[in-house]
């Protein structure tokens, strides 16, 4: 098992640096590990023909790895310059291009990823207003394009002067590398997620039940088709709210 940390960011010692590297401690537990600082890297992308030869380097290297951690702050409300201009430039290698253009996984398929990055704004701002969400949505978009699958990301929030990483996020970060060395090599979670679909439509169920009963005692529901439809009513603004929750707000923020 190999785990490789990327790092892209302007200050490699920085609060960033120091996650990433407390991720790779607690995986070079069990496995392997080698890290990246993309500065070291004069990265252009391929063209006419031609390969970068930094880029070839990289590839070499992310194809020897089992995991990816990919860690990079987030400035302006989106990720740092340093780690999108290597995702821009290796975009045409992470997977093969079709006849219309859209990309399907190949060698880097079924490898897992741990994402990290940070921010000035407050952990209870972060929560609000998602200000590390752009981030994570770039890396994953990237990644997940490759066919890899994610494990976990780390958020540290209220960088503004930060010189060190606290011990609680040392912890975390050695804990989540630890995890991430021992990967699942099936990851065919199908059947569990049918399981959890089963008890999330339960449990909806069971809710909208309760309030539909609160609502039958301020506006007696006397036919089939009003008790209907204020159950698909109910069932709906729970299923929305359950929805866009996992897929707008899962994020880690705090």
């Amino acid at each position: 098992m190999k785990v490789l940390g990327i790092l892209g960011t302007h200050n490699p010692a920085g609060v960033t640096g120091q996650m990433l590297q407390a991720v790779l401690k607690g995986a070079a537990i069990s496995a392997d590990t080698e890290w990246v600082d993309l500065n070291d890297y004069a990265l252009t992308p391929d063209h006419d023909g031609l390969t970068d030869p930094d880029l070839d380097a990289l590839e070499t290297k992310m194809l020897a790895a089992d995991v990816w951690v990919l860690a990079a702050p987030t400035y302006l409300g989106g990720l740092a310059g340093v780690m999108k201009n290597f995702l821009d430039c290796f975009r045409n290698r992470i997977a093969r291009y079709n006849a219309v253009g859209e990309a399907v996984p190949d060698r880097f398929k079924n490898k897992h990823y741990v994402t990290i990055t940070d921010c000035y704004a407050g952990g209870l701002e972060n929560y609000v207003t998602g200000v590390t969400d752009a981030a994570f949505k770039t890396m994953d978009k990237f990644l997940t394009m490759g066919g890899l699958i994610k494990s976990r990301e780390i958020v540290v929030t209220g960088t503004w002067g930060m010189q060190t990483l606290s011990a609680k996020k040392q912890a975390e970060g050695e804990r989540v590398g630890a995890a991430a060395a021992h990967k699942v090599e099936r990851d065919d979670n199908t059947v569990k997620r049918y399981i959890q679909l089963f008890f999330m439509i339960a449990v909806m169920a069971l809710i909208t039940m309760g309030i539909e009963a609160g609502v039958g005692r301020l506006f007696p529901l006397t036919n089939f088709w009003a008790y209907y439809g204020v159950f698909v009513v109910i069932f709906y603004v729970l299923l929305a709210s359950i929805l866009h929750f996992f897929t707008v707000v899962k994020h880690r923020r705090r």
